[in-house]
Order: C-alpha cells, then sequence, then structure tokens
C-alpha cells in the first residue's frame, strides 16, 4: 500500500504576510505612505507591517496612530524628554503618551503624514521606535535604581543599551531579530533585590558569583518554563 505524503504545515496570517514581505521593508516607503495618507495604503502594510518600525494603526482613532517607543532601561534624558514632549505638543488634547509597564512610552494621537519629521528628531535625540512591535524583542528592561543604588551589584544602564542596539542594528533595524516569537521579552537585573522581577521575562540575565568572580546567570523560558544556563 503506497502511503500518502504529509500536508504542507499551512502558515497562519501572520506567517504569511511575513514571507510575502519583510517588515522592515516599509521602512524605506515611508515617505510615500505619509505622501499618500493612511486611507490609500495597503491594509496589510498599515496595519502590521507599520508595527515593525513602532507605527501601530488604532481602529478606534483612525487616522492616529499609536508610536511605541524603545527606551533601554526606561531611561531618558531631558533633552530626549523634550522632543518627545514637543511631538505629542503639537496634536493639543489628542497628543498624549502612556507609561508602560515594560519601562516604555507609547505616544498617541500620532499622525501617519509626521512620522518622517519625527523619525528624524528621533534620530538626532538618540531615540527609535525600531522593532517595538509584532514578532520583535520588547523593550529590555532592568533595575528602575539603576545607577543610583548603593547596593547593587552591576549598573546595567550601558549594557542594556549594546543589548538593544545590537537587536536594532543602532536604530536602523536588524533582520536577524525580525521574527522571533511574538513580544519576546528580556530583562537584565543588577540589583540585589527582585525589583525587575526578572523571572517572568523569556530571557533574563541575575547577577552571580563564581569562585569570586561576578557575572549573570541566564534564565530560559520564563516563569512557567525555566531553565539554568
Amino acid at each position: 500500500m503506497v502511503g500518502t505524503a504529509p500536508a504542507a504545515a499551512t502558515l497562519n496570517k501572520f506567517e504569511k504576510l511575513k514571507a510575502e514581505k519583510d517588515g522592515l521593508a516599509v521602512k524605506a516607503e515611508l515617505a510615500q505612505f505619509a505622501q499618500m495618507g493612511w486611507q490609500a495604503m495597503d491594509e496589510t502594510d498599515r496595519d502590521h507591517r507599520l508595527k515593525w518600525l513602532g507605527v501601530f494603526f488604532r481602529p478606534v482613532t483612525p487616522g492616529k496612530f499609536m508610536l511605541r517607543m524603545r527606551i533601554p532601561n526606561g531611561i531618558l534624558t531631558s533633552g530626549q524628554m523634550r522632543v518627545l514632549a514637543e511631538v505629542v505638543q503639537r496634536y493639543g488634547d489628542e497628543g498624549n503618551a502612556d507609561i508602560t509597564t515594560r519601562q516604555n512610552l507609547q505616544l498617541r494621537g500620532i499622525r501617519l503624514e509626521d512620522i518622517p519629521d519625527i523619525f528624524q528628531r528621533f534620530q538626532q535625540a538618540g531615540l527609535t521606535s525600531m522593532q517595538s512591535g509584532m514578532d520583535n524583542v520588547r523593550n529590555i528592561t532592568g533595575s528602575p535604581v539603576a545607577g543610583i543604588d548603593a547596593d547593587e551589584l552591576i549598573d546595567t544602564r550601558g549594557l542594556i543599551r549594546k543589548v538593544q542596539d545590537m537587536i536594532t542594528n543602532n536604530g536602523d533595524g536588524n533582520p536577524s531579530f525580525t521574527n522571533l516569537p511574538r513580544k519576546f521579552n528580556i530583562a537584565i537585573a543588577g540589583c540585589r533585590d527582585n525589583s525587575v522581577h526578572a523571572e517572568i521575562n523569556d530571557l533574563a540575565f541575575v547577577p552571580a558569583y563564581k569562585q569570586d568572580t561576578l557575572g549573570f546567570n541566564v534564565w530560559v523560558g520564563g516563569f512557567f518554563l525555566c531553565q539554568t544556563l
């Protein structure tokens, strides 16, 4: 009896849209999108691929997008905060920002035609929203008192910044990190207490000593499936 070959695996809609066109490809089309307007855009580009750049179409507020930043360890300079404030201020009462549970900010009320200018301002200020949505690594968290905690073991601010720069290719977009499981979370802890709650992340770095050398234990799999390497 001749067997039947197994059917090819069926891709879900998100895997299909990624196979058809890389999410980061829309970065080169931003000026065109801004000129044509959100209503004339391809719906898959508008509703899904723009999320690779941190730009989220909101059906409940059509024409007013949400912009999710990447703020490593939740740390901003006063100059960067002014840039973000000026971005939302231009929209009056419709412009505002949310503080997220991952030490991040989400700007609301953003209009698509302003995105190219906003991104240019971000680049000048050392800010980025790149790869903050869909199948990408979320904002990397650390101790809320990193650098000012007298009892911390490691100041993680610079390290978290380096990891983000690697993942996003310094904010330009890195295709090597755009096809991970959705909402992939990383935390890098440097404190003695558990204020970071590193164990709930997919990948966590926790301070540890080995033969009097300070480094990190790496926890993989999150709270429900945790393996120490």
